[in-house]
């Protein structure tokens, strides 16, 4: 759906040596990206905007524009994307480009200069959405990390994020004598959690040794202490039945995510209607869509832009991104977690006048019986401890063949929240929406308040299928009232 361009070559292949932990695949640019792909995958970042109109505007619907009834009269002709023209993509990769090498050989020239590391962490960021520039960045990178305690979180966070990204193996023997001086949890968390690909069980030691010394019952620090477990081998608890997940909170809309541990592959959704059947298409088959919640820096989700946590999500409402060009026009499903969302949110009810505080039990009881101790779905209550918010469910701006070779192509990983196919013509017109179909299964019974629970699978190489959990929903199903 992109015109085709002359090729732009962007970074080389990594060095010798030279891991992608979170990528793992280095897909080549193709000709078209230059001009066809935006800059960044982030689809929830907050980034400049370049403002269009839609192509055509739909009629006023009472109730507002993203009250029910208006979110089923949406059609993908009516929006233009608003990245901007190939022309504009172009201009913004090459001084995007010129920003990167600026602020690498800075840093290198001065890699204890905290206005320096500033612009390298955007650079880095950079560096990390265009997967490009890459050995570029890598020298300026290692420079900063001896002496990165000295620094504060807010150029921790970045760099620390980048080692964990792109370059874990070359930072592990940085990493090892950094990580006891990190006192910072979140930053302390995101190096031991970069230095744990490594595998080596001395890695994997220290890190023990210095989370014993530590708030273990601080969120972050919890869910890292879950990772270090599994990375130890020690067995995992079961996934309780499926079905009883499906069955979650009857009465209310809710859609689920399924997805692989790791998000390297693309994830699938589905919808529950409030009646407790699921959401089917025209022809009599399962409603389903492509989803990813893939971060850009791979991160657990208890981490600022890490992955969608698993758990329950409230859903409360749609509505469109003001200042995010990546997100692009079309309306989002507004999720939240425990803290961003109130008890009452959670209980979808008017909040009184003396509201319950959140506690771990108050989340569980949300839950299944039989998923109550799963501590793999307490992960989106440990991720509102932590502080995440808006990880919502949207679309994207993003041309997915940018991402032809990697395990998750189509999809188009964001800053931690849940993205839906899109596809646009060469002039910037939707032609294809899956968010928009979401939006409309969601929101096909009137209500637009309810739940999405995100669960990961069972790993394997492929994308998630429906096969994998049509029986569990016809189990679900079966359990209805009324239904025989």
């Amino acid at each position: 759906m992109q015109p085709s361009t002359a090729p732009v070559s962007l970074s080389t292949a990594p060095a010798p040596g030279k891991s992608w932990p979170r990528w793992h695949h280095r897909p080549r640019w193709p000709a078209w990206a230059a001009l066809a792909a935006p800059l960044l995958l982030s689809a929830c970042a907050q980034w400049s905007r370049a403002p269009q109109a839609p192509a055509s505007t739909p009629q006023a619907v009472p109730g507002g524009p993203f009250a029910p009834a208006a979110l089923q009269a949406l059609r993908p002709e009516q929006f233009r994307s608003t990245v901007g023209s190939g022309a504009d993509a172009q201009a913004r990769w090459i001084n995007d480009r010129t920003r990167i090498r600026t602020a690498a050989a800075q840093a290198m020239a001065a890699p204890q200069d905290g206005a320096a590391l500033r612009e390298l962490a955007q650079a880095l960021r950079l560096v990390a959405h265009y997967r490009a520039e890459i050995d570029t960045a890598r020298p300026a990178l290692l420079a900063a990390l001896p002496a990165l305690d000295n620094q504060p979180a807010e150029v921790q966070r970045p760099l620390l994020t980048a080692a964990f990204t792109l370059y874990a193996f070359d930072a592990a023997p940085l990493l090892r004598p950094l990580l006891p001086r990190l006192a910072a949890p979140r930053e302390f968390a995101i190096a031991a959690y970069a230095l744990m690909q490594t595998r080596q069980p001395a890695d994997l030691a220290l890190i023990q040794s210095q989370l014993a010394q530590r708030d273990r019952d601080e969120p972050r620090l919890q869910a890292l202490a879950q990772a270090l477990a599994t990375a130890q081998g020690v067995p995992q608890p079961a996934r309780p039945p499926l079905a009883d997940l499906l069955a979650i909170r009857p009465g209310y809309p809710v859609v689920f995510s399924f997805q692989r541990p790791g998000r390297q592959q693309m994830g699938l959704a589905l919808v529950r209607q409030a009646d407790g059947r699921f959401v089917r298409r025209a022809d009599g088959g399962l409603f389903n869509i492509e989803q990813l919640a893939l971060s850009s820096s791979g991160l657990p989700g208890t981490i600022t832009l890490g992955n969608t946590p698993q758990g329950l999500f409230t859903i409360q409402g749609a509505g469109r991104a003001a200042s995010n060009i990546w997100i692009g026009p079309t309306p989002y499903l507004h999720t939240k977690v425990p803290g961003e969302a109130s008890v009452a949110e959670y209980e979808q009810r008017v909040p009184g006048a003396d509201e319950p505080a959140w506690t771990l039990d108050r989340y569980r009881a949300l839950l299944p019986a039989s998923w109550r101790d799963y501590a793999p779905l307490q992960e989106a209550w440990l991720a509102g401890l932590a502080g995440r918010d808006e990880m919502l469910m949207h679309g994207s701006t993003i041309d997915p063949r940018y991402y032809v070779g990697s395990r998750f192509y189509p999809g188009t990983p964001s800053d931690g929240c849940l993205v839906a196919m899109e596809y646009w013509s060469p002039e910037g017109t939707m032609v294809h929406s899956d968010q928009i179909a979401l939006l409309q299964a969601f929101t096909a019974q009137g209500r637009d308040r309810g739940y999405m629970v995100l669960v990961e699978l069972d790993p394997a190489p492929t994308p998630v299928a429906l096969a994998e959990v049509i029986q569990s929903v016809l189990d679900a199903e079966a359990r209805t009232p009324g239904r025989r």
